[in-house]
């Protein structure tokens, strides 16, 4: 479970940087990378 957190926090970490780069949208860039780091294992995992 650990490992699958970790990979979907990955995903949404470099596709706030794709959002935030490649359509300049800041507000879903911004709220993509937060919810990455959140999920991702050195964040506060909302699942435990």
């Amino acid at each position: 479970m650990a490992t699958l957190l970790w990979i979907i926090a990955v995903v949404l970490v470099i596709a706030g940087v794709y959002v935030l780069v490649a359509r300049r949208d800041l507000l879903w860039g911004i709220i993509l990378i937060v919810v990455g780091l959140l999920i991702g294992p050195g964040g506060v995992s909302i699942f435990g």
